[in-house]
């Protein structure tokens, strides 16, 4: 999928008025909301929103899109306003968030392989994002040295095992902080044979 076409300031707004309604409704109604709705809360006509996203699933996909963008952002945000470590954290935190969405979505595009498409489409964003962190955090000595990206990449799937179990979100952020503080410089890496 190829870069957004540049919009005027007025279009622009709609667009990401029409994502923010977009957003809200498919979390708290689900997948189905009426795209009428959507419009109406997000302020525009219904013509509006066909002109920006043809049909439900192109919209829910730049929902996706926008969600994805905006997690792989707050990394560079975060190691702005805290110690590597502590961004890292608050990252990881953050990207639990996002678990209940994407699931929400798959169930909107319906096929295995719309989501596959989808997932390809936003590439390396939060896989990169994620590497700067962790490449901060080892820089300062916050982590252990031996940790990468694609180490909490791994784990991160076993903590979105379960999202829909009640609970979830609390049991997972309590195991995420313990998992954070393992990875501190202080523990130090095992020792062979």
């Amino acid at each position: 999928m190829g870069a957004e076409p540049k919009l005027r300031a007025d279009a622009q707004r709609n667009r990401d008025s029409l994502l923010a309604a977009a957003r809200t409704a498919f979390t708290e109604t689900g997948p189905d909301v009426c795209l009428e709705e959507i419009a109406r809360q997000a302020g525009v006509g219904i013509g509006t929103l066909y002109r920006h996203f043809p049909n439900r699933e192109a919209l829910v996909a730049a929902v996706y899109r926008r969600e994805m963008e905006q997690l792989a952002a707050e990394a560079d945000r975060l190691l702005a306003d805290h110690t590597p470590a502590e961004a890292l954290r608050r990252w990881l935190r953050l990207s639990l968030g996002y678990v209940a969405n994407k699931k929400m979505i798959a169930s909107a595009l319906g096929t295995a392989a719309d989501m596959a498409a989808l997932s390809a489409s936003t590439g390396t964003l939060v896989p990169d994002a994620l590497a700067r962190l962790v490449a901060a955090a080892v820089a300062s000595g916050d982590i252990r040295a031996d940790v990468s990206a694609d180490d909490i990449l791994k784990i991160m799937k076993g903590f979105y095992q379960g999202n829909t179990e009640p609970g979830w979100a609390d049991q997972t952020l309590r195991i995420l902080d313990i998992f954070m503080d393992g990875l501190t410089a202080r523990a130090a890496p095992p020792q062979a044979g």
